[in-house]
């Protein structure tokens, strides 16, 4: 067993000379220090490259402006802070509607979900401003009226029209 071991250690070791003397003769010093060189500071970047892609996307999910904020996932409707309003308040002159819709939201940066309700606001003429967010993440067939979010909500404070809508954060949803 011995005999194995060494014969094959030796044959290692032969191997690796002949290939480090051919490696020599055919390639400088200095070709090789850049090699070398590239490759390990290549290694050292690389590691870092899906950090980079995690916080943008973590700071993305956290913009209330855009239609990917995380509490909008079954919004329905043009954002009331592009309105004059706030992400959970309506803007002056309008009212908040009498009923809501529901939903789940998923928040990514402490993997908790939320209980979100979403109102339109009323009474205002609509708000033409951009975006206009339709998210339905995880929606599923309306079996009652309280479980679409493609309803005239202001139909309920007797309201002409809808001028944008709002997603308020009513706590952490229960896993029971």
């Amino acid at each position: 067993m011995r005999y194995a071991i060494g014969y094959m250690l030796d044959f290692v070791d032969r191997r690796m000379e002949e290939a480090l003397r051919t490696s020599a003769q055919h390639t400088g010093r200095r070709s090789f220090l850049a090699q070398l060189g590239t490759l390990v500071v290549g290694g050292a970047v690389l590691p870092l490259l899906p950090f980079e892609r995690v916080s943008a996307a973590a700071a993305h999910e956290e913009d209330d402006t855009k239609c990917e904020y995380w509490a909008y996932c079954g919004i329905d409707g043009v954002l009331c802070n592009a309105c004059g309003g706030t992400v959970s308040q309506c803007p002056p002159g309008s009212e908040a509607s009498k009923v809501s819709w529901v939903g789940t939201c998923m928040r990514a940066k402490d993997k908790k979900a939320y209980l979100v309700s979403y109102y339109d606001c009323c009474g205002k003429s609509p708000c033409r401003e951009e975006p206009y967010c339709s998210r339905h993440v995880g929606e599923r067939p309306g079996y009652r009226l309280g479980t679409l979010s493609d309803m005239n909500w202001c139909m309920a404070n007797m309201a002409k029209g809808v001028s944008c809508s709002t997603a308020v954060v009513i706590g952490i949803a229960d896993n029971d």
